[in-house]
């Protein structure tokens, strides 16, 4: 079972695409030396991000609505 699990995660973002997004700039954020915003360790730079995210700490501007 993943943890946090996608459905949780859904609803602090407005679509998945989104989170995909916001966890892979937040994990290479975190790999190249950024502070973590939780005190848990985790092995991975990505789940950590993703339980950044869960706890709200994370936030996202969307410059553009998409390409017509």
């Amino acid at each position: 079972m993943i943890y946090p699990s996608i459905d949780d995660l859904i609803e602090t973002v407005d679509s998945k695409y989104t989170l995909v997004i916001a966890a892979a700039k937040r994990g290479r954020q975190l790999r190249n030396g950024s502070r973590k915003t939780i005190d848990k360790v985790y092995s991975k730079d990505v789940t950590t991000a993703l339980h950044e995210i869960e706890a709200g700490n994370i936030e996202y501007e969307r410059i553009r609505d998409g390409i017509k």
